[in-house]
């Protein structure tokens, strides 16, 4: 359900059936019913529409404009009856007196989309206000480029931070538990060393206890001092929290992280956080690899070694071909890209890391000319109109 507070001239020869028919339509498109409310209402949504009906609107503007002035005006159009040129005049009068806004017009179909894909940006914002992410240990020292801003995340999105030393994870890990559930039995089916999965299973166990401790809906870990401390990876583990839909990431790379938290929740969609790793620009095609991904996101899987250290348990996946999006974010928020591709077939190579995907992408110049340092995050589906949505409103 989407509201709307409707302003127009009395004098408007538009008729009662005639506004309905446009209301109508476009909530047939949006898959959900555009509801009238009273300005009271409109103002204290996060989101609503203001449908200029007509023409001759701009003076019943001008009675609530001081009220309206504080908000992003999302203005609706029909093209009856001079909506568009009023809602134009209406416009520049925001613009020039401090308030903001933009005109939704064209047709039916185009502002259902525009609609939808604001929707998803205030849900997902929403989603993420009161949240918060954490990493465990310091990020890799390979991450030279990977800057963030606790306090731009705190000041654009409501979302905190928190730092959590790793002597904490490997005291939990030094407990051996972990709670049993449908993705550690998945795990414990495949064919592969028992005890390194019992072992990989035991930091999952630590990195659940510690996002519940902290109240996390993300962590990232500093993960390759795991080799050394406790002889296995966080891939495992990394990959169930994903699956669970607490965002998992490795390395302590906290931009990924705070990408994979803005696409979950405008999306709701499982994430693989990857590496690109190959191009071919002539044929449009990149081959994205990481060692972690949740099992929902899969059609089909097998365990490996995880592929820098050749020990541990990763998951070794294939996808679904089809339609995805890969996005990426910086610390701070100031930048982001977002990019739709179709996920194809690609033959494994052991030279990557184990999960590896094909994405056939029209245009590779971000990242060889502008790239928001290495992991970047894919999901399926085609959300880049959202995601840019989901900017705006920042």
């Amino acid at each position: 359900m989407a509201d709307y507070y409707q302003i127009q001239s009395p004098l408007s020869q538009l008729t009662k059936e005639q506004m309905n028919r446009f209301i109508n339509a476009v909530s047939d498109a949006l898959g959900e019913p555009l509801v009238r409310v009273s300005l009271e209402q409109y103002l204290a949504d996060d989101f609503a529409l203001l449908y200029v009906a007509s023409g001759g609107s701009e003076g019943f503007f001008l009675e609530v404009f001081e009220q309206l002035k504080q908000r992003h005006c999302y203005i609706l159009t029909s093209g009856d009856s001079n909506s568009l040129a009023a809602s134009m005049e209406i416009l520049s009068f925001l613009r020039k007196h401090g308030g903001s806004g933009e005109i939704l017009h064209g047709d039916i179909e185009e502002i259902a989309s525009k609609i939808r894909s604001l929707q998803a940006a205030f849900r997902a914002k929403a989603r993420l206000k009161g949240k918060k992410i954490g990493c465990i240990g310091t990020p890799s020292d390979w991450l030279i480029a990977s800057s963030y801003s606790p306090d731009a995340m705190m000041q654009k999105l409501g979302l905190g931070f928190v730092s959590i030393p790793m002597e904490e994870l490997l005291a939990e890990i030094a407990r051996e538990e972990y709670e049993p559930n449908q993705y550690t039995q998945l795990f414990q089916q495949q064919t592969f060393d028992r005890q390194e999965i019992e072992k990989a299973l035991f930091v999952y166990g630590a990195f659940k206890r510690l996002c519940a401790r902290y109240d996390l809906c993300g962590v990232s870990v500093r993960c390759f001092d795991l080799l050394d401390t406790v002889h296995t990876t966080g891939c495992l583990g990394l990959s169930i929290l994903n699956s669970e839909g607490i965002y998992g990431g490795c390395e302590g790379d906290i931009p990924s992280l705070l990408s994979m938290a803005i696409l979950g929740s405008i999306t709701n969609e499982p994430l693989f956080l990857c590496n690109p790793s190959r191009f071919d620009t002539k044929n449009g095609e990149a081959v994205f690899a990481h060692c972690t991904i949740p099992t929902t996101m899969l059609k089909a899987f097998c365990l490996n070694t995880h592929f820098e250290s050749g020990i541990g348990v990763a998951v070794q996946g294939t996808f679904e071909e089809g339609p995805c999006t890969v996005f990426k974010c910086e610390g701070d928020l100031s930048r982001y890209h977002a990019q739709e591709g179709v996920i194809k077939a690609v033959p494994f190579s052991d030279t990557l890391c184990r999960t590896q995907i094909k994405v056939c992408l029209d245009d590779f110049s971000y990242f060889l000319t502008a790239p928001i340092n290495n992991h970047h995050i894919i999901c399926r589906g085609n959300h880049a109109a959202d995601v840019d949505a989901f900017f705006r409103i920042l």
